[in-house]
Order: structure tokens, then sequence, then C-alpha cells
């Protein structure tokens, strides 16, 4: 959990923002990364309350225990619609899946809307099994909470909505509108801070493949599922699992695939739950072969022992510092180590400055000479930089700048301040020294003689 001590990128913003003020976090949101407010807002509560802790024990802990609880809730879903033995397989199943394992370790939101979703599943099949109106505001309830926490969770609906049986639509239109008019605040708010996935590119080909792929494998296993009716206990269950599964794994990030043609905004952990489903519809096929005849189990065992052999390195890795896309302590060391008292520092791009936020350390005796106001004095996640002309004229002004910046070959920003940084540096210092991170690059510029 600990990955040798490090964070990335998101995290660190976790932890500053957790960190702050509440008028100043609140002030915060209303300029950016509103989408994640709940989760900054029990996160700060948490190192209010654990203040003396070990801050990655606080910052991850609320994901592994969300993926606890989500893995207790894929396995009472396939219990209640499949049986005891395909509820026990599907959370045997889903724990081990590299998504789960991915975000389960990582001070981010993910996990906690994944378990909120995966319950709220739960209690939709109750509302649809009882018909009574307090289950079915739990269902409204535990989504409500989902979509807060991140709105893609809203996708969920649409599985929701396939898996229905005819009697309980009307029911269900009514939590979900309850949802929707619930979400809408923070939607509009949020709409407004769009810019903020702008870095999100088009699905890349890898992405699609392995979204392919595990349909692919959803649908053997729906094969397997319905090739006869099921023996089970829950034949009174009104909603199909292999319906349900199937809509849970495919539905959501097929929609998000759909609209990143217009505005790219797939990203696999935004729809972390749709994992769910997959591990349901896996469960109830390794319980339908274990049913049929013992060569059957044996090969069901022997798959699943082969399974989890093959997640081990993956399992592995997902716990290294090198899986992240970058490491800020290595960052944070590295610009420690390239800088001395009295050297500018500058941030290329100015959103590299989250880097140094959890590490006061690494930049202490540097001048951060393009930073206007710090994210929180300016309510913002990086801190707003001094306009073009004023950088250039501090720029020129000085004889060793310390760049903390992307690895070669990175996109780079065309906004003003950023080509400035860019031009001074290329036209007027030399790089003298260059340190490599995971993820970042620091380097120190100097005028001829000042290396």
């Amino acid at each position: 959990m600990r990955r040798d001590g490090t964070l990335w990128r998101d995290e660190a913003v976790t932890y500053d923002m957790a960190r702050r003020g509440l008028p100043d976090l609140w002030r915060t949101l209303e300029n950016a990364d509103a989408v994640h407010g709940l989760y900054y807002l029990l996160m700060r509560s948490l190192f209010l309350l654990f203040g003396d802790a070990d801050p990655l024990l606080v910052l991850r802990l609320p994901s592994v225990a969300a993926t606890a609880v989500a893995t207790a809730g894929v396995a009472c879903l396939g219990r209640r619609l499949a049986g005891p033995r395909a509820g026990l397989l599907a959370g045997v199943t889903f724990a081990p899946l590299p998504l789960v394992q991915w975000y389960a370790q990582e001070g981010r939101s993910y996990a906690l809307v994944l378990a909120a979703v995966v319950w709220a599943t739960y209690a939709l099949v109750r509302a649809v099994e009882t018909r009574r109106p307090h289950r079915w505001a739990l269902y409204g309830a535990l989504m409500l909470t989902a979509c807060v926490l991140h709105e893609f969770a809203v996708l969920a609906l649409a599985a929701h909505a396939v898996a229905l049986p005819r009697a309980a639509r009307r029911p269900w239109a009514v939590a979900a509108t309850a949802v929707g008019l619930g979400l809408a605040p923070l939607a509009l708010l949020s709409h407004r801070q769009s810019a903020q996935v702008d870095w999100i590119g088009a699905p890349s080909w890898s992405s699609v493949l392995s979204l392919l792929g595990t349909w692919a494998l959803a649908l053997i296993a729906v094969t397997v599922v319905t090739r006869r009716p099921h023996p089970g206990p829950r034949a009174r269950a009104t909603v199909s699992l292999p319906v349900l599964g199937l809509a849970l794994l495919v539905l959501p990030p097929l929609v998000l695939c759909l609209v990143s043609v217009v505005k790219p905004l797939y990203v696999d952990r935004y729809v972390l739950y749709a994992q769910a489903g997959l591990a349901l519809l896996l469960g109830a096929a390794l319980d339908r072969l274990t049913r049929n005849a013992r060569r059957h189990a044996l090969g069901a065992v022997v798959a699943l022992g082969t399974a989890v052999v093959a997640l081990l390195p993956v399992s592995l890795d997902v716990r290294a510092p090198e899986s992240r896309v970058d490491d800020t302590t290595a960052a944070a060391r590295a610009l420690r180590a390239t800088g001395e008292s009295g050297d500018a520092v500058l941030y290329l791009p100015l959103r590299r400055r989250v880097w140094s936020l959890p590490y006061p350390w690494a930049a202490r005796g540097l001048r951060d000479i393009a930073l206007a106001r710090s994210p929180a004095d300016s309510h913002t996640l990086y801190g707003t930089e001094v306009a073009p002309d004023v950088l250039r004229v501090r720029l020129l002004a000085e004889n060793r700048v310390v760049v903390v910046t992307d690895p070669a070959g990175q996109p780079v920003d065309a906004v003003p301040g950023e080509k400035v940084k860019r031009e001074v540096l290329a036209r007027h210092f030399k790089p003298c020294a260059t340190r490599r991170a995971d993820g970042a690059r620091v380097v120190l510029y100097a005028r001829l003689g000042h290396c």
C-alpha cells in the first residue's frame, strides 16, 4: 500500500487539498476539481482525526477499506442472484482483478465510487424483489452518493435500466430522476471546470483492445451461465445475473467511449465499477462449471489457479513506484539535489508545481520566480503565475534556473506563459545538468560560466 513511500501527482493533489482549511477548500472547489469535492471533504476529516498518523496510511486506507467493502458487495450480489458458491467465487474473482488492485491502494476517490455503485446495485436487486419504497430510497441514496463522489457513476444507471424487469421500471425511474436532480448542481459547476480534462486524449488502441478482450471473456462466461437453467435457490430473483453483469461491464465504458468521439473523456478509472460486472459473470460461470462434473470442476479449479498465478506479477507491479505515471517523491529529491540556495526554480508547465507541494523541503532556499499566488492563497490546484511579460523580465535577470518538467517528448502547453518559459530558456540559457525521476526531469539551466 505504501509503494516505497511515494505518491503520484493526483495523490499529491489529494494530500494538498485535504490539508487546506475549510474556507480555502470550499473556495478552491468553486474554481477547480468540484467533481472530487465530497472526497476531499472526507479526506480532510480523516487528516484532522488522525493528524499524527502516517500520512500515506491516512491517504490510502479509505481506498483499501472501500475495496474490501466492494468485494463483499460483489459476493452478496452473486449470492443473491445465483447462489452462495457463485457469490463466493465472484468475490474471489473480483479482488485480484488488476484494475481493482490498482485503485485499492491509491489515494483517490475511485475505490469509494466502486463500493457505492456495487452496494447501490445490491439495493436495486433487493428493491426489485421486495418492492418496498424504503429499498428504492436506499438505492437512490447510494447512487447519489456514488455520483457526488464522481459524476461518471451516473452511467451505472444505464446498466441498471437494462437489467430491470418491466414491473420495476416506474419506481426505478423515480429514483433515477431524484439522483439526476441531486447531481445537477454539481454537474453544472463541474461543467464550468471542464478545461481540467483537456489532457484526456482519444481512447488508445491498447485501451480499445483491452476493453474488447474483457468483453469477449464476459461473453464466454455468459454462454456458460446461460447454457441451461440455473438450479440455484434464487429462482424468484427478477434481475438476471447475466444481463446485469454484462450491462454493468459494457454499457458505462461503451457510453464513455462513444462520447469521446466528440469530447475525449474515456479513462478506465472513471468507470472502475464496471469490473464488478465482470466478476459477477466469472463467478457464475465458475460456479456452473464446477457443478456439472468432476472433470469440469477440476478444470475450473486449474483455470482459477492459473489465473491467480498469472496475475501475481501484475499484483506486484501495481505496488511498485514505477507503476504510476510519475513519482512525486523522486521528483522532489531530484529538485533538492539539483538546486543550490538562491537559485531560481521554474515549473514547466505550472501544474508540475504539484510535485513539490507535499514536500516543502524540496524547494527550500529556491525562489519560485513565476509564482504570483500559492495554490492555497489563490484557491487553485497549482497556484497562479505572473503575467508572461513579467515572467520574461524575471527569467532574463537570472543566471541559474532549476527547471522541473516532464520527460522529453511529452506534449507541451501552448499558453503564453509556458511559451515564454521555453523561449527564454532556449535562447538565453544552456542545460548544465539533468536528473531524471519516474515521469519527471529536473534540469539545471545556466548562463555561460554559471554552471
